[in-house]
């Protein structure tokens, strides 16, 4: 997923892809440490994913909170 898909995806919808790739990267780190995981790569991709996901709640927090900010003090 690029930053576009997940910008386009709803709160709730972020929040459940959030703790599907934090289900991917315990399963990932579990298979690597039992040697069953080969793809090394895979590690770094979804802690990635985890962090694009998390940039776009902060964003959308922080834009909501510059909102209500400019909506109290409006009034």
């Amino acid at each position: 997923m690029d930053i576009n898909e997940i910008r386009g995806l709803s709160d709730l919808d972020l929040e459940s892809a959030l703790v599907d790739a934090k289900q991917e990267l315990w399963k990932i780190r579990f298979d690597l440490a039992t040697r069953q995981e080969k793809n090394y790569s895979r590690l770094p991709a979804t802690r990635k994913r985890i962090a694009r996901i998390l940039t776009v709640m902060t964003e959308r927090q922080h834009a909501a909170d510059d909102a209500a900010a400019a909506v109290e003090k409006a009034s």
